[in-house]
């Protein structure tokens, strides 16, 4: 299965750093997700839960207060006002 690099960063500091197969949050105009060749987007996101898979098959579920989720060539980086998992 295909991956991408995947950082989560928050005021306190970096949260996750490394390779998923897909996020989930949800932005501005609703759900979305995320998987590897994704065309390039920014998307601010709202309050929801958010949901990684990686790549060994395990999810991990955090809440995030809102923030930006930024899909470019092979990486997304999601810049969270407040991350909790």
């Amino acid at each position: 299965m295909s991956t991408f690099s995947l950082t989560i960063s928050s005021p306190d500091g970096n949260l996750f750093k490394g390779d998923a197969v897909k996020i989930s949050v949800r932005g501005i105009e609703g759900d979305l997700a995320v998987m590897a060749g994704h065309i390039p987007f920014i998307t601010a996101v709202k309050e929801c839960d958010c949901r990684i898979e990686l790549t060994d098959g395990t999810e991990k579920t955090g809440h995030t207060a809102g923030g930006l989720l930024n899909v470019s060539n092979e990486e997304v980086i999601f810049l969270s006002d407040v991350f909790n998992w």
